[in-house]
């Protein structure tokens, strides 16, 4: 460790200011002023008690304002009085200043020892509220607390979700740009990029941020930036056409009057404080005698600024004299606008403060009557209480402070606005009140103009709105509002914009095609009205009438051959069980309901059954007629009419008992089916009991198999007409149908299964007519030669 010993052989002397005048500011320092003597001249604030003053130029520099600083603790500084009775001593009670949050910060740390209060009308940087830290320090003007909060608001209330951000370099900027983008995360909007400067950075800086904003994708830029910076990054964008951009701007620079100038802003939007009026005090800004001129420094460098001529003392040769016929009521300045105070007043309401809270001080009420001790040794720390407590009213403008030393904060929403002479100019279309409740505090008047001076709100998203139907998922590696929009799963809906994910409809729900909305599934059954279920029921009705038909032929010829031969009881009976079995497809067309599904299980079980057992029971008798031929064989007494009509009976009641036991324990009842199809609903019948349903089938496919062997062993007996070779192929088909329905009754969807269901029905139904009877009525019909007792015993 070393040290270096610097010997100093002259005084650095005090920071010196460098640059031009700032016209606003002077108007500032006029009002203070204006203030002051408005006060003086009082009968009711502070009566007999005179304020004086002493302005320094802090040249927006932190060292020169810190040397002010220490000037006024140090009470070398003498303080101005316009009354020449004054003593011209005094202490300071209060400080008003500085116009920028660093150079504010610097005095506060140094007079705040000293228990000096300070009262800034433009030093808005949220740190400032910190009392552990900066104790005697007020302002009129709000907190960028809840200007960051106001500007999220504002950007997220006409839809940006994409923007870039520049600030400046300074305690302003950066705290100011990190309370927006903390309030701007809260309002789910990005940032695509984030640029600081200071107006004193090297020009590539400036350039390079200059570049990064015209290179953007965003088109809203929000600056939290002073006028000064402002000034340069605008000056520099305007060296070459920028691409049309929304800035968003704070309150420092979106009100200032030397920025109108920078046409391609039009439509900036911002926050500013409220416009206000002071009786009086144009008339003292342009009562500027020539004497009073040339007697300050500062309004002699502004007179010769503003009308480009010099005053006597200092001409130079070839500069232009001023001649005395300027006129500051036709100059276009800074100094002389005052159509929009906004500032202004707070510097007004500043000096009005320390007056209120010295006059609290040395003017107390006693017994309704104020008096003032124009002795009293005033401390600044009684001035620094008093002006916690100062409340009071001035012009229309309530003054107060927090516990914070802030005011409420109340903005007006300002707009750039081509006027009818083509200038830009400031045009209030709404405000912001931080005192009311959430989501009320911010109301617009009228619809702003946008950039390029357009009526319709510019579009600033990273990506464009997901479409209901659709969900957002993020792009990897870039922010939240960066997205792609994907459709929803099947079976998934969303019915917002920018949805973040898909939900399920109900399950009696389905999507529509755009997957924005659910909609009841149809309901799916084999109805009467379909194509299918007609054609069905046309067959079913066609093979019952074939039956019926078929029953009037053999019975019209009952008497012949060939009907008493082939046993015309089991046959009628037969008959009818088919006419049975045709029409209890019937019942399979429909909505499925509790008695139908009941029904059309039990009536098929029962009536095939039947019909089966006919079928048996002939070919029982075909052999057992064999038999009897034989010599010494008295077969058929076993097997005459009243055991066929048992048999029949018998078989047919071992089925009636199992439906029973299946409707009485667990029978099919009606089921909306939503496993089969996403999309829609199946109304089916269940089968309750699969055991019972396979036990019906399987009851069905034993009887059939039994018949088709017996019917085998039949089907080579002698005899011109032997049935049992009929008896053969029905069963055949019988058996065939069968078991190709329960591979395709088992993969048919929907209401296919009922179709193939009824299509067994019907084919089996059809086999057993074509192949036992329409042989027999062709022979009664077409050859009657042959229907003949001769001709069936093979006898010629």
């Amino acid at each position: 460790m070393h040290a270096e010993i610097y010997n100093h052989t002259f005084s650095p002397g005090p920071p010196r200011c460098t640059g031009s005048i700032n016209a606003r500011e002077l108007r500032f320092s006029r009002a203070m002023i204006f203030a002051i003597e408005e006060i003086n001249n009082s009968t009711e604030l502070l009566p007999g008690i005179k304020l004086g003053y002493h302005i320094h130029d802090s040249c927006a520099a932190v060292p020169v304002a810190m040397y002010a600083a220490f000037q006024l603790s140090s009470g070398k500084d003498t303080v101005f009085f316009k009354d020449s009775n004054c003593s011209k001593s005094g202490m300071v009670a209060g400080v008003i200043g500085g116009s920028g949050s660093t150079p504010s910060i610097g005095i506060s740390q140094i007079i705040g020892s000293f228990n000096i209060p300070q009262v800034s009308h433009f030093a808005t940087c949220a740190c400032l509220s910190d009392k552990r830290q900066f104790p005697n320090f007020f302002r009129t003007i709000p907190s960028d607390a809840f200007q960051a909060e106001a500007l999220a608001k504002l950007v997220k209330h006409f839809g940006w979700t994409w923007i870039g951000t520049i600030c400046s370099d300074s305690d302003y900027g950066n705290n100011g740009m990190a309370s927006f983008l903390q309030a701007a995360q809260k309002e789910g909007i990005c940032v695509e990029f984030s640029e600081s400067f200071y107006r004193t950075n090297p020009n590539s800086k400036i350039q390079r941020i200059a570049n990064v904003i015209r290179r953007a994708t965003a088109k809203v830029i929000v600056a939290f930036a002073s006028s000064g910076d402002m000034k340069v990054l605008l000056e520099e964008l305007a060296r070459k056409p920028s691409p049309s951009l929304q800035w968003i701007g704070s309150e420092s620079w979106i009100t200032d009057p030397n920025l109108l100038k920078f046409d391609f802003c039009e439509g900036a939007l911002g926050f500013g404080i409220p416009k206000s009026v002071i009786p009086g005090l144009r008339d003292y800004l342009l009562n500027l005698s020539p004497s009073e001129v040339a007697a300050s420094h500062l309004l002699t460098e502004f007179w010769e600024d503003a009308f480009k001529c010099r005053l006597q003392k200092n001409v130079s040769e070839g500069e232009l004299v001023c001649d005395g016929s300027e006129d500051l009521k036709k100059l276009q300045s800074p100094y002389t606008e005052t159509s929009q105070l906004r500032i202004t007043n707070m510097v007004y309401k500043g000096v009005y403060a320390i007056a209120h809270a010295i006059h609290r001080v040395v003017c107390p009420e006693i017994n309704f009557i104020t008096k003032c001790d124009k002795h009293l040794m005033l401390e600044s720390k009684q001035v620094l209480a008093a002006l916690k407590k100062v409340n009071f009213t001035q012009n229309g403008y309530s003054v107060s402070f927090d516990a914070n030393g802030d005011p409420v904060a109340i903005y007006e929403l300002v707009n750039w606005q081509k006027g009818e002479n083509r200038n830009i100019e400031l045009v209030t279309v709404g405000y912001y009140d931080a005192s009311q409740p959430i989501n009320k505090g911010f109301h617009l008047y009228t619809n702003p103009t946008w950039v390029d001076g357009r009526e319709q709100v510019p579009v600033s998203v990273c990506t464009d709105s997901c479409p209901p139907g659709t969900h957002k998922v993020l792009q990897k590696g870039r922010p939240i509002c960066c997205y792609d929009c994907i459709p929803c799963p099947e079976g998934e809906i969303s019915n917002t914009t920018d949805s973040s994910d898909c939900f399920p409809c109900p399950i009696e729900f389905w999507p529509n095609a755009e997957r924005d909305s659910c909609h009841p599934k149809p309901v799916e059954f084999l109805s009467i009205n379909e194509t299918l279920a007609i054609i069905l029921a046309f067959f079913s009705v066609g093979g019952a009438c074939l039956a019926i038909l078929t029953a009037a032929v053999f019975f019209y010829h009952r008497t012949t051959p060939i009907v008493r031969a082939n046993n015309s009881e089991l046959s009628f009976l037969l008959l009818f069980s088919l006419t049975l079995c045709f029409l209890c497809s019937l019942t399979f067309i429909g909505a499925p309901t509790e008695w139908s599904c009941m029904l059309r299980h039990s009536a098929f079980g029962i009536t095939f059954v039947l019909c089966i057992s006919c079928v048996l029971g002939k070919t029982i008798v075909v052999l057992m007629a064999f038999k009897a031929t034989l010599p010494g064989s008295n077969v058929m007494k076993w097997f005459g009419p009243p055991q066929q009509r048992l048999t029949v009976v018998f078989f047919t009641f071992v089925q009636v008992l199992i439906c029973t036991v299946w409707l009485v324990l667990r029978p099919p009842f009606p089921m909306r089916n939503f496993s089969t199809y996403k999309e829609r609903i199946i109304l089916e019948c269940a089968l309750g009991s699969a055991i019972g349903f396979w036990a019906v089938l399987g009851y069905i496919g034993l009887l059939a198999v039994f018949c088709f062997v017996l019917a085998v062993l039949a089907r080579k007996l002698p005899d011109n007409f032997n049935e049992a070779k009929f008896i053969t192929f029905s069963m055949l088909i019988f058996c065939a149908v069968w078991l190709t329905f329960i591979p395709a009754y088992v993969s048919s969807p929907g209401k296919f299964t009922v179709a193939v269901e009824i299509f067994a029905i019907l084919a089996s139904s059809f086999g057993l007519i074509m192949c036992i009877f329409a042989p027999k009525c062709f022979i009664i019909l077409c050859q009657p030669e042959k229907n003949t007792k001769k001709y069936l015993m093979n006898k010629h």
